[in-house]
């Protein structure tokens, strides 16, 4: 363990290493200990069991994916609601392309965690960030629909199922360029008004 770094948080670091690698039926709670530089007794002491250490980096890989998409439209620096949700979407395709987090957030979370527990995280995270955005385009104006959480969550729904084609896809490349043709086509087809240039 890192000189400094509270237990819970080598843990949650070990536990997405492993997670990330292995998938969490083939993680035990030793190994999980083990390279966290702790003991079994000091993990329970953190966390209930191997579930709830599992949300944990969950709620950790969610973060951090959030932190992600906020410096991509932060540095992009749309001043258009409807360039800021394509330059985001675009920015959440990149950065759920890492196998480890495809593996934690769509493989494992849904079905360790239960669909209930999994969406509950994504609401406070990826799907509440999304949510936010798309009010902002509505209060703008720029976006037509008044249905912000249906609309957050099909819109979800196809960034997860484009990050799935493009984990497993053939001409990686070409296949990239054309979903995130299509992503820019969707989302600029909600809008009213000009259309956006991101």
């Amino acid at each position: 363990m890192s000189i400094g770094r509270p237990p819970s948080q080598a843990l949650i670091a070990a536990g997405r290493e492993l997670f990330g690698r292995l998938g969490y039926g083939g993680v035990s709670t030793v190994a999980i200990a083990d390279a966290a530089g702790v003991s079994r007794g000091a993990m329970y002491h953190q966390f209930a069991d191997k579930r709830d250490l599992f949300e944990a980096v969950f709620e950790d890989v969610e973060r951090e994916l959030v932190g992600e998409i906020d410096a991509a439209v932060s540095a992009h620096g749309a001043a258009d609601p409807v360039d800021s949700l394509i330059v985001g979407c675009l920015a959440w395709l990149d950065a759920s392309a890492d196998p480890a987090a495809q593996r934690i957030i769509l493989l494992d979370a849904p079905a360790v965690l239960g669909w209930a527990r999994w969406r509950e995280v994504e609401l406070r995270h990826t799907i509440g960030l999304l949510e936010s955005a798309l009010t902002g385009a509505v209060a703008a104006g720029r976006i037509r629909t008044r249905a912000v959480r249906p609309l957050a969550l099909v819109l979800v729904g196809a960034l997860d199922e484009a990050a799935q084609y493009l984990a497993h896809g053939g001409d990686s490349a070409r296949d990239d360029l054309a979903i995130k043709s299509i992503i820019r086509q969707l989302v600029s087809g909600l809008a009213s008004g000009a259309a956006p240039t991101a």
